[in-house]
């Protein structure tokens, strides 16, 4: 069963001005073939809020990322058991298509992934997929809008469509996988340790990014950094062995962690 006290909620509702959740997961596990690599995760994320994902290697974090956005879909002997309900509609309902549910999502990798095209052409590429936009007129609109938002648009402006993204500095490449993430108007955002491969600097100017974008965006994000998950989460949930042992406002998980495994962990003896 779900537990409230474990997971910290009540704590969250007043956080969250008593919002509903946009996701909500319960008793989520996953198989690949015979290997257990989720075991009864359940956990709530709230419009506004930047919820992090910490534990060691191989726990199930990125596993319980792609879920939310229905990446498994193709994998091959892959079960998944539970629920998980986006604005109270089960995800894997009959009358849930697949790519539209997807492109409720924003992905951004941990190693900076831009198209081998121009800066234009990597945001505006999923906007033209996707049909978001009427005409060019407008189109150049949302790709300002999406490089503003990523706090790049400053930067490249003078080279939109003469510089491929591939040639920008890989704090730059990232805030671009950032305003591409942007291009579809996604509810959330989905970050496997988006500062991984990126120097000190770019990585402090995605960590304000995302302070910013919460406003308008829920963000999960995996990070192997504590002092990264102290800096900018709202809740901390901790990953153990495919389980979900503990979930808390921030401030409480690193003061008074619940889970000797937690205290291990963030106390860097484990991990």
């Amino acid at each position: 069963m779900f537990d409230t006290q474990t997971t910290g909620l009540p704590s969250i509702h007043a956080l969250r001005r008593n919002s509903p959740p946009i996701v909500t997961v319960r008793n989520l596990s996953l198989h690949y073939g015979e290997k257990q690599a989720l075991d009864d995760v359940s956990f709530d994320l709230y419009p506004g809020e930047i919820l992090a994902f910490i534990g060691p290697s191989g726990c199930g974090k990125s596993t319980a990322l792609k879920c939310l956005n229905r990446m498994h879909d193709d994998a091959q002997d892959v079960l998944i058991e539970g629920t998980i309900l986006m604005n109270g509609d089960n995800i894997h309902g009959p009358d849930i298509d697949p790519p539209l549910h997807r492109r409720r999502f924003g992905w951004v990798a941990q190693k900076p992934n831009p198209f081998p095209t121009s800066i234009f052409e990597n945001v505006a590429y999923p906007a033209r997929l996707h049909g978001l936009t009427r005409n060019r007129k407008a189109l150049k609109i949302h790709v300002e809008q999406c490089l503003r938002r990523a706090g790049l648009w400053d930067e490249v402006v003078e080279h939109l469509t003469v510089k491929s993204g591939t040639e920008l500095s890989g704090g730059q490449q990232q805030r671009l996988c950032v305003a591409r993430a942007l291009s579809t108007s996604p509810e959330v955002l989905l970050m496997d340790e988006p500062t991984g491969s990126i120097d000190p600097i770019a990585t402090q100017r995605i960590e304000d990014l995302l302070l910013e974008l919460k406003r308008d965006q829920a963000i999960v994000i995996i990070t192997h950094s504590m002092a990264q998950a102290r800096r900018i989460a709202d809740r901390v949930a901790y990953f153990h062995l495919g389980k979900l042992l503990e979930l808390q406002p921030t401030e409480a998980m690193f003061t008074a962690p619940r889970t000797t495994e937690a205290r291990a962990f963030i106390a860097g003896k484990m991990g």
